[in-house]
């Protein structure tokens, strides 16, 4: 049964920092592309970060380029979501998702505000 876990999420003040968790199971996470995507209150869901199965990151969003970083631990079956510099803007709730496979995660709820 295909699971994802995600965490690491929570209230920060904004120039703050969090890194995400994915935890994943019930497939070969190592051949994979992983993603992250966010809701913000009442707006869609959007990309925010992809890796590719041999580790190549791509940030989506300029606002986010350069505060935002993707990575993944093959051995673990875990995908994270390091992200520095916070802003109100990125307040939402963020999910990983296997690329490919329908199963979504619970997400995990980021606040930015002071």
């Amino acid at each position: 049964q295909v699971q994802l876990v995600e965490s690491g999420g929570g209230l920060v003040q904004p120039g703050g920092s969090l890194r995400l968790s994915c935890a994943a199971s019930g497939f070969t996470f190592s051949i994979y592309r992983m993603t992250w995507y966010r809701q913000a209150p009442g707006k869609e869901r959007e990309l925010v970060a992809t890796i590719s199965s041999g580790g190549v990151p791509i940030v989506y969003g300029d606002s986010r380029k350069g505060r935002f970083t993707i990575s993944r631990d093959n051995a673990k079956n875990t995908v994270y979501l390091q992200m520095n510099n916070l802003k109100p803007e990125d307040t939402a709730v963020y999910y990983c998702k296997a690329d490919g496979m329908d199963y979504w995660g619970k997400g995990t709820l980021v606040t930015v505000s002071s």
